[in-house]
């Protein structure tokens, strides 16, 4: 005869999954406590974590607010003070520099029609 167990032998130990102790199982069981069991159950059936997003590294922000000077009108793209006078600037809106003469645009003159573009010689 050999020395393998038989089918109906338990004597056998397995390692619990959730806190890698051993035990005898009896049955169908898996787990070696009732606390581990509910740990695992919770594990299972808990909410999934939402993943955090990063934002890719790429250009740096530019600043895209219009401020024009109500003294001069004089026009910047994200400094506040005028840099001719040295007073507080007025937002104009959202805008940038033209690509062209690089001076401030805002986007509400463009669509209204008050800056024509510069033709380029």
């Amino acid at each position: 005869m050999t020395d393998a167990t038989p089918l109906g032998d338990d004597t056998a130990t397995m390692t619990c999954p959730v806190c890698q102790s051993f035990f005898t199982p009896s049955g169908r069981k898996k787990f070696c406590s009732d606390a581990c069991r509910r740990f695992a159950w919770k594990r299972r059936h808990q909410a999934p974590t939402a993943p955090v997003v990063v934002a890719p590294a790429g250009r740096p922000r530019q600043p895209l607010t219009v401020y024009e000077c109500g003294a001069c009108g004089a026009r910047a793209v994200g400094d506040q003070r005028c840099e001719d006078c040295g007073t507080f600037m007025s937002r104009v809106g959202l805008g940038g520099s033209c690509p062209h003469c690089d001076e401030p645009v805002a986007v509400a003159d463009l669509i209204a029609g008050e800056v024509p573009p510069e033709p380029i010689a």
